[in-house]
């Protein structure tokens, strides 16, 4: 398989919204009118630090349900997307819907206009901290986009996911799961730490950049001193906790912190395409 990544291809960073607790869940707090402020509060701060895209995602919803979410969830999601593409309206914005909620996801993005989803289990059964994610998510997942016409979002497969175990499919490397990610049509392929927080082994992301042609992206452990190493070799780096104040993923954003990520970033990135203009360049929009 010919690989297409060039040390001068650009490169991209995203940043984090992880949204307060949706109404239903342990720890709900907010008004969903509030829940929505939030966001675009920290979407604005982190467009303004330099980031290139935004991420949203129900993190403090835990604990987390293994799919089967909630009507109150998507509604809830939908409105904050539809915030926060307001407010970002010149930048990438992308959804998770925690856990397992990857058609929820898409659901949510062809709605709000956002470009992308992560979707957890795109490939292979795994055990995840919320339980058993027993059916690989492709087939369902692009049938479902197809069938609502949303076929202008990006998917972005995590593989070998973090808060999982991966011992049933332990006879299957990395870079298996990311040409099998490929194969089933995924549009990009996130490479995570063993948790939130915890940094990507580097040698696992250059074992999927050497295995496939799709984007490749980091989807924990980030920080401001280490990102210029990781855009060497992917094409975007997602961050949420480094960013947030105290570095603690469930504070919210510090503009210190990301601006000095975004900076970090940029030194890397000094003479090549800016912004997710040029992830979109990478990716292919739709």
């Amino acid at each position: 398989m010919t690989n297409t990544h060039a040390r001068n291809a650009p490169r991209g960073i995203v940043g984090m919204v992880h949204v307060g607790a949706l109404p239903g869940t342990p720890r709900a707090l907010l008004a969903p009118r509030e829940l929505v402020a939030q966001a675009v509060h920290e979407a604005r701060v982190l467009r303004e630090a330099g980031f290139d895209a935004v991420m949203i995602e129900n993190m403090h919803d835990r604990p987390y349900l293994g799919g089967d979410i909630g009507p109150e969830v998507t509604a809830c999601m939908s409105a904050v997307a539809a915030g926060v593409r307001a407010a970002v309206a010149d930048a990438p914005v992308g959804v998770q819907v925690l856990g397992g909620g990857a058609r929820e996801a898409v659901a949510v993005a062809h709605a709000a206009g956002l470009d992308f989803v992560r979707a957890e289990n795109f490939v292979f059964a795994h055990v995840a901290d919320e339980g058993l994610m027993a059916e690989a998510a492709a087939g369902p997942l692009l049938r479902f986009r197809r069938s609502i016409g949303a076929e202008r979002v990006l998917v972005l497969a995590d593989i070998k996911k973090k808060h999982a175990s991966h011992a049933i499919t332990s006879d299957a490397d990395i870079a298996a799961f990311a040409r099998a990610a490929e194969f089933f049509l995924a549009d990009g392929v996130i490479v995570t730490g063993t948790e939130t927080g915890a940094a990507v082994d580097e040698r696992e992301l250059a074992a999927v950049r050497a295995a496939t042609r799709l984007p490749v992206l980091t989807g924990s452990g980030a920080d401001a001193s280490g990102v210029a190493r990781l855009l060497a070799v992917a094409d975007a780096v997602i961050v949420g906790s480094w960013i947030k104040e105290g570095g603690r993923w469930e504070n919210a954003v510090c503009p210190r912190r990301a601006g000095e990520f975004a900076q970090a970033a940029r030194a890397r990135a000094a003479g090549q395409a800016p912004g997710m203009d040029a992830v979109r360049a990478v990716m292919g929009s739709r």
